[in-house]
């Protein structure tokens, strides 16, 4: 009987796409030949993952979870949409983002994190092993405070914590636990409606506030405006493009007569405390990513053989 070592097992695994487990299986029941124990994977139909890795994944699920002071927002992609609405991919999302709440938002760590007797990064391969589409843990972010709440809201929810939008709000407050839990959700659900490039402007990319300066200047100069004027004209255009992309700045989407920064005030009195929000993150599904177009007709054709 060979020695099946960890070397080779790893090896098959790169060669296969297939998990840890069915890799070590693969190469025990083959004596350690290498070719044998792909043959035997590809017989059982678990050497997929591989093939399946050049693909775009750019559809399935944002994964957000909370816990009083701390919240995780994943992203694990997908081909199709047809996976988001698959149990097996489904859990996964939420057993990742419940790694993703105990050991932080660096993708590395959380797919080397173990479950059980394997990785995150083994679970993944698993599951492209047996649902048969490429899955990708693309990014995480967290959020913690030392006191108050992290709220979380999730849009287009096709189970509970999962679905194509996802936010998480933190609020740093020594007031009401539950009063700040509801501002946190409305505050949340302001986010993803909204899509706030910053809390405020200091937080804003110097580089996008440069562009718009630019762009305002630009126009007024085109218009045969005086550069003393432009200056004023672009100050004025400036704190009208804070308003429409720094949270603080913006209408308050559940009270429009009223910014951000207005309603946290005023809820103060409910929660017993000053509120501060301590930051906010949104991910929507496949923001980024540039999606291949397939021709279905050419793929059949090509396929059977056809051209």
């Amino acid at each position: 009987m060979a020695t099946i070592t960890a070397a080779m097992v790893k090896e098959l695994r790169e060669s296969t796409g297939a998990g840890m487990m069915d890799c070590k299986a693969a190469l025990t029941e083959n004596n350690g030949d290498m070719q044998e124990a792909q043959d035997w994977l590809r017989k059982k139909g678990l050497s997929k993952a591989a093939k399946k890795a050049g693909r775009v994944a750019a559809e399935g699920l944002i994964g957000a979870l909370t816990s009083g002071t701390k919240g995780v927002l994943v992203e694990v992609n997908s081909e199709t949409d047809f996976v988001a609405r698959n149990e097996q991919f489904q859990g996964l999302v939420k057993m990742i983002a419940q790694v993703a709440l105990h050991n932080g938002a660096d993708v590395e760590k959380i797919k080397a994190a173990k479950v059980g007797d394997v990785t995150v990064e083994t679970a993944i391969s698993d599951a492209i092993a047996t649902i048969g589409e490429n899955m990708t843990l693309r990014r995480a972010a967290s959020l913690e405070v030392s006191k108050g709440v992290v709220s979380s809201y999730v849009h287009n929810a096709v189970v509970e914590g999962a679905g194509k939008i996802g936010v998480i709000v933190a609020l740093e407050s020594a007031g009401k636990t539950d009063e700040l839990a509801v501002l946190g959700r409305q505050l949340a659900m302001h986010v993803a409606a909204a899509k706030p490039l910053a809390l405020d402007p200091a937080g804003l990319d110097p580089e996008t506030v440069k562009r718009e300066k630019d762009v305002l200047a630009d126009k007024y100069r085109q218009q045969g405006k005086p550069e003393n004027v432009i200056e004023k004209i672009v100050d004025s255009g400036l704190k009208t493009y804070y308003k429409e992309v720094c949270l603080l700045d913006q209408a308050f989407i559940h009270d429009s007569g009223k910014s951000v920064a207005q309603a946290v005030k005023e809820a103060e009195g409910k929660v017993g405390g000053p509120i501060k929000i301590a930051g906010f993150v949104n991910y929507a599904l496949g923001e980024g990513i540039e999606k291949q177009e397939s021709d279905f007709a050419a793929e059949v054709a090509a396929a059977s053989g056809k051209k």
